[in-house]
């Protein structure tokens, strides 16, 4: 859920969440909520000298103006870590408006005063303040910044005035205002408003090189990365509460209803952490009015501070009555995140709210492009290599390709040698550079991607060489004989039986939900080969040929009126002994391998071409009033590519990857079958509900293909029930991730 991606960032978490548990622990919040001002005046001289003195004030602040030479995506990571913490007064809105007025270029006395943490400052986010320009470069000032989060306090504010048809940003002292403290939803630090009468601002606090939108841009990246940590916080403390309090003679966490609530609220956070993460990022590596920077602070903005709310009110109702009370921090995180998210809705430019922004800037073609930066010289030693050993496959008739690239190693790299390369992380994803700039197409294994890990670990000399060198070259086609009608996600049920035979087995049974199964080849079959065994033991891994005698395979007509999905019977199908995998009675382990295998690359690949692309295709013929949700769905794509990228950072750096594929999945599966819904929805609200016949998101004349969007909004509801149902991902985060106690077993039972 952290922000914290790199080893070096987590190094910097870790040291500002130890400093915060020392110096601002939660009852400094409460103390600070008890005090009569309402924003943490008894704490704002004792913290800003400690916050100060560990160069947060500074941390993204150039070193000629005494701060520590880091970028936002630094101060990023701290705040959220004292979100976490729920640190009490004026730490957010000083940095904020240090950051403002670097971006704006501003160097000095005035700068180094909020850095050094003699001063504090406050941004207006909003205000109704009117300028009128003397020929002395002067500007004449008057009107109101009704709600400026840290003002009553503050040395300096930053104002957004209305000059002509546009807006200037000016940095004045606050003596030179009356502010006036206003009590707030967070009782844990200060909020008022900012009045201005006649107030004359020289040229040299007018902040001119300050691009538009750039301070809301700021923004949305500094308050989302606090909405991260109070979410984050909220997740913790929900979980935590869920695996000590006992109801009915059990933990609470052990109810899927409360487990599954701990989940999504999992995911929300992640969610909003990889949103974040790029708004800082972006930032760093353009300047604030970048389309790139605005696009990713508006994605930030339209999810960061919902999750925090969100969540925060989730944990409330995990907590139950103690969290209704005063006694508890829940409270005071719930009134600091609706208070984000107000000052947040406040900030966005005059284009909507945030989501209606991002969508703009989408259909406008302004959308940041996820990519992922690999460290190493572009031409470095083992990318020249793997470039010109692909040379030379691209170089071969398009007929043998697919046989050099199998036997080369190249369609699964991160597998040992000779089967793969035993490519490391960072080969891997070289090497998918490399293949797409060759122009080379590894073959399309389908199913078969999942048994060659197995067939690997498990499987016999004998049956390598004869199952992985074809099934590499693409040569055999895979099915998968797992689930039963009996026994979906919860395979050990299976009833299919495998019995001795001379020289090998016979197999009698029913599976279901076999897709390919009469294209295949061949099939990995479970089936059970001592029902007296418990039910995760007597179970065994077998290869089977999809033409040997008493094989049917029946399709299964589905939603969308295809028949991809099949029912298979086998009645006394023979299976040589060479074709078991693994020991008798073993394979469940194996089972679990392939299934493992599957979930990963599921996450990475099914979307039915339901994605942002086919989205802005239909939002752009339609009418504005749909923007909101298109925005939505737009952040929610882009967090789900994000998550892709943090992934394999994480790899890269030797992190733990914690939730990341799990919750891309639940994202990526169900944000499908949204984007076909929206788009169904925008179709029929448009009256284009007649196909074009083009079998695409839009018509030749450019309409949405409303009988093309009828059939997406059915086929997708396989996504949310193949590879690991919802709710079975959502057991797999509250019990793998947040280690809430597992289900209990259903009894053994034997015959």
């Amino acid at each position: 859920m952290a922000l914290a991606v790199t080893e070096e960032h987590a190094d910097l978490a870790s040291s500002v969440r130890a400093w915060a548990e020392r110096a601002s622990p939660p009852a400094a919040a409460r103390a600070a909520a008890d005090g009569d001002d309402g924003g943490a005046a008894c704490y704002r001289d004792t913290l800003r000298p400690a916050l100060a003195a560990q160069g947060l004030l500074g941390l993204h602040v150039p070193e000629a103006d005494g701060g520590q030479g880091g970028g936002l995506g630094e101060l990023a990571i701290a705040i959220e870590e004292l979100g976490r913490a729920l640190t009490p007064g004026s730490f957010v809105p000083t940095v904020l408006a240090s950051a403002v007025l670097t971006a704006a270029g501003v160097t000095g006395k005035g700068l180094a005063t909020l850095t050094d943490g003699s001063g504090n400052g406050a941004v207006a986010l909003t205000a109704d303040l009117a300028g009128t320009a003397a020929e002395d470069g002067t500007i004449l000032i008057s009107g109101s910044a009704p709600h400026v989060l840290g003002a009553p306090g503050a040395d300096l504010v930053v104002l957004p005035v209305t000059e002509g048809n546009g807006t200037v940003w000016v940095a004045v002292e606050a003596a030179s205002v009356q502010i006036t403290a206003a009590g707030g939803l967070d009782l844990t630090r200060a909020i008022g408003a900012v009045t201005a009468r006649g107030l004359i601002v020289p040229p040299d606090r007018q902040l001119r090189r300050l691009p538009d939108g750039s301070v809301a841009t700021i923004a949305a990246s500094l308050l989302g990365a606090e909405a991260v940590g109070i979410a984050n916080w909220a997740v913790q403390t929900a979980a935590e509460y869920a695996k000590l309090r006992h109801q009915f003679g059990r933990p609470i966490g052990q109810f899927q209803a409360v487990k599954h609530r701990c989940a999504r609220m999992l995911v929300e956070a992640e969610q909003a952490a990889a949103v974040v993460w790029d708004a800082a990022r972006a930032l760093d590596e353009s300047a604030a009015a970048d389309a790139g920077s605005g696009f990713a602070a508006a994605a930030a903005a339209a999810l960061a501070a919902d999750a925090a709310v969100s969540c925060a009110h989730e944990c409330i109702q995990v907590l139950g009555g103690i969290g209704y009370t005063w006694e508890h921090d829940a409270h005071l995180y719930y009134r600091r995140a609706m208070s984000l998210r107000a000052l947040l809705s406040a900030a966005v430019p005059a284009d909507g709210d945030w989501r209606q922004r991002l969508a703009r800037l989408a259909l406008a073609g302004q959308r940041r492009p996820v990519r992922l930066e690999l460290p190493g010289d572009r031409d470095d030693g083992p990318r020249r290599s793997i470039r010109a050993e692909l040379a030379e496959i691209a170089a071969l008739p398009v007929g043998e390709r697919a046989a050099a690239l199998g036997a080369g190693g190249w369609v699964l790299p991160h597998l040992p040698k000779p089967w793969g390369r035993g490519a490391g992380a960072l080969e891997q994803l070289i090497t998918d550079e490399e293949l797409r700039a060759a122009g080379l197409h590894v073959p399309g294994l389908a199913i078969g991607a999942w048994v060659v890990p197995a067939l690997i670990q498990y499987g016999t000399p004998e049956q390598q060489e004869r199952f992985l060198p074809a099934t590499l070259r693409g040569d055999y086609l895979w099915c998968q004989l797992f689930s039963e009608p009996g026994a979906g996600s919860d395979l050990a049920g299976l009833t299919t039986r495998a019995e001795r035979a001379e020289g090998g087995w016979k197999i009698t049974g029913q599976k279901i939900w076999t897709s390919l199964a009469r294209q295949a080849a061949w099939a990995i079959c479970i089936a059970r080969t001592d029902p007296a065994q418990p039910r995760h033991d007597g179970i065994s891994y077998f290869l089977v040929d999809m033409r040997s005698p008493g094989i049917e395979v029946r399709p299964l007509r589905e939603i969308g009126g295809d028949a991809f999905f099949n029912q298979v019977f086998l009645d006394d199908v023979f299976v040589p002994d060479d074709c078991l995998v693994g020991e008798v009675n073993k394979g469940w382990r194996i089972a679990r391998t392939t299934l493992a295998n599957e979930r990963v690359s599921l996450a990475r690949t099914w979307t039915f071409g339901c994605g942002v692309p086919e989205l802005l295709q239909v939002a752009a013929a339609v009418p504005d009033r749909w923007l909101s949700q298109v925005g939505e769905l737009i952040a929610a794509g882009h967090a789900i590519e994000l998550l892709g990228v943090q992934a394999a950072l994480k790899q890269l750096s030797g992190t733990e990857p914690g939730a990341t594929g799990s919750v891309r999945k639940l994202l990526s599966m169900r944000h499908a079958q949204q984007v076909a819904e929206l788009c169904w929805d925008m179709s029929a609200g448009s009256g284009a509900l007649a196909s074009g016949g083009a079998g695409s998101p839009v018509t030749a004349d450019g309409q949405p293909d409303g009988a093309h969007w009828a059939r997406q909004v059915l086929i997708t509801r396989a996504l949310t029930i193949g590879g690991g149902t919802t709710d079975i991902q959502l057991n797999i985060i509250g019990e793998r991730i947040l280690g809430l106690p597992r289900d209990p077993e259903p009894p053994e039972t034997s015959g």
